[in-house]
C-alpha cells in the first residue's frame, strides 16, 4: 500500500477542531460540501499545492509529487474539517484496509463529538 497518513494534515485537522473551524454536518453532506475542481484549482493557485496537501489525509509518495493524484482521503472544504468528510473517509480507510488513516480519521471524529 502505497497510500500512507499524512501527518502535516493530520496536525492541521486538529488545529482547526482547536480552534472550532469544523462544520458538524451529517454523513451524506459530503458529496454536497466536497470543493469542486475549479475550487481546489484556485486554492493552489493562491496557496500553492503544500497548503492544499495539509487538506487530505492520505498521501502517495509514488505518485508524481505535486498533483491531485498524490492525495486522497480529504477532511474539509478547504476553509472548515467537515464531519461528513471524516465519516466518509474513515469508512473508505476502513474498505481499503489504510489502518492508520482510519485511526486518524476516528480520533478526529471523537474530537469534534467531545465539543
Amino acid at each position: 500500500m502505497a497510500t500512507k497518513l499524512n501527518r502535516k494534515a493530520l496536525e492541521h485537522a486538529r488545529s482547526l477542531v482547536k480552534k472550532g473551524q469544523v462544520a458538524r454536518d451529517v454523513r451524506d453532506d459530503w458529496s454536497e460540501h466536497a470543493p469542486s475542481a475549479d475550487e481546489e484549482n484556485s486554492f493552489i493557485d493562491k496557496h500553492g499545492f503544500d497548503e492544499f496537501s495539509n487538506w487530505h489525509l492520505g498521501i502517495d509518495k509514488d505518485k508524481s509529487e505535486g498533483t491531485k493524484g498524490s492525495l486522497s482521503f480529504p477532511f474539509g472544504d478547504l476553509k472548515k474539517v467537515h464531519r461528513c468528510a471524516i465519516i466518509s473517509l474513515e469508512s473508505r480507510a476502513a474498505q481499503y484496509d489504510h489502518d492508520d488513516i482510519r485511526k486518524a480519521a476516528k480520533d478526529l471524529l471523537e474530537e469534534i463529538d467531545a465539543d
